[in-house]
C-alpha cells in the first residue's frame, strides 16, 4: 500500500513542487491549506483540507493516517492579521496535531542561520520552531533554504522587474553580503528524499552558485539584457525608496528585517550545495519573461482564489 503524504500549501509555491514530486513517486497526497478556493493544479489527485490552526482536534483528524508531513507554512513579513509570531503559534499547533495523529515523519522548511537569540523575528521564530520539532519526539528532517527561484518566485523576478523599470539600481551598503539561491524543484526533491528516511537531520538547502548581492543583481541584469548602473545607498535610505515603490505596486517590496538579514550575511552558509540547478542557467532559459511583470506577495495572500502566476 502506498504511503499517505500531507503537504501544507500544495496550491502555492514550494508546496506545489513537493506535491508533484510525491505524486510522480506514486504516493497518495493531501494538502492542508488556507487557500481552499485556489485552483487545484492536481485535480482529484490531491484532496484539500483547511489549515484549522485554532482547532487542533480537527487539524489532528485531517492528519489521521498520514505517514509524512511536509511543512512549508510560514509568512514572509508582519502585515495586518498575519505575522511571524502568529506563524510560530500556528506551526506549533500543526506539530501538536501531527503528534496526536500519529504522523511518522515531519519534513520542515526553515531558513539558513536561524537563532533563538536573533533580534530578527524571522530567524528567531524559525529557530524556535526547529527546537520545538526536535523536542517533540517526531522523526524529522529540517531543511534550511536561502532564496528560492523558479517560475513563481518573487525575489529574482522583482529584481528583474526593477532593472527593467528604473534607470539605476540601489544596493544596500556595499552589496558584498552573499546569497546561495536554490531552485524550488531541487528543494522539493530534497524534501521528498528526506521524507523517505527516518533519521533526524538538519540540512542546508542551497544551490550550486554563490553570489554577492551586487553580483546577483548584475547577473540578472546581464541575463535579461537590462544592465543598469548600481549605486550603494545606506540601508535606511534603501528602505525608504523601497517603501515608496511598494506603495506604487501595492505591496511590501522589502522589510527592514529582510535588509538586516541580507546585510548580516544570514543567507549564506559554508557547506556543500544540495541543489544542482544553476540560477544562471535557469535565468537564461527564462530571460524573455523574467521580470516582465511585478509579482506581489500581498496579492497572493489577500486573493486566495487566484492561482500563483508564473513569471
Amino acid at each position: 500500500m502506498t504511503e499517505l503524504h500531507a503537504v501544507t500549501g500544495a496550491f502555492g509555491y514550494s508546496g506545489k513542487y513537493i506535491a508533484q514530486r510525491l505524486l510522480t513517486a506514486g504516493h497518495r497526497v493531501i494538502t492542508l491549506t488556507n487557500s481552499l478556493h485556489r485552483p487545484n493544479p492536481f485535480g482529484d489527485k490531491v484532496t484539500a483540507y483547511p489549515l484549522q490552526f485554532n482547532d487542533v482536534a480537527q487539524l489532528t483528524e485531517s492528519l489521521r493516517g498520514v505517514d509524512v508531513l511536509y511543512n512549508t507554512y510560514w509568512v514572509r513579513f508582519n502585515y495586518g492579521e498575519f505575522g511571524h509570531e502568529t506563524a510560530v503559534t500556528n506551526t506549533l499547533a500543526l506539530f501538536k496535531a501531527a503528534q496526536a495523529a500519529g504522523v511518522q515523519r515531519v519534513v520542515h522548511v526553515s531558513i539558513t542561520n536561524p537563532s533563538p537569540d536573533s533580534p530578527l523575528e524571522y530567524f528567531n521564530g524559525k529557530a524556535r520552531l526547529e527546537n520545538a520539532l526536535i523536542a517533540s519526539g517526531l522523526s524529522y528532517a529540517i531543511l534550511r533554504p536561502t532564496v528560492l527561484f523558479g517560475k513563481e518566485d518573487i525575489l529574482i523576478n522583482n529584481i528583474a522587474w526593477m532593472l527593467r523599470t528604473f534607470p539605476i539600481f540601489g544596493v544596500f551598503g556595499d552589496g558584498q553580503y552573499r546569497v546561495q539561491p536554490i531552485y524550488v524543484d531541487d528543494l522539493a526533491q530534497l524534501a521528498v528524499t528526506h521524507g523517505a528516511h527516518r533519521d533526524n537531520v538538519v540540512v542546508n538547502a542551497i544551490g550550486p552558485e554563490t553570489f554577492t548581492y551586487r553580483e546577483l543583481v548584475q547577473q540578472v541584469g546581464q541575463t535579461i539584457g537590462k544592465p543598469c548602473p548600481m549605486i550603494s545607498i545606506p540601508p535606511g535610505l534603501g528602505y525608504a525608496v523601497s517603501w515608496i515603490v511598494g506603495k506604487m505596486v501595492k505591496d511590501v517590496l522589502v522589510t527592514r528585517e529582510e535588509i538586516a538579514g541580507l546585510m548580516a550575511d544570514l543567507l549564506h552558509v559554508d557547506t556543500p550545495p544540495t541543489g544542482t540547478t544553476r540560477l544562471t542557467d535557469w535565468a537564461n532559459q527564462h530571460a524573455d519573461t523574467l521580470g516582465r511583470r511585478y509579482t506581489s506577495e500581498l496579492a497572493r495572500r489577500q486573493n486566495r482564489k487566484l492561482a500563483y502566476q508564473s513569471n
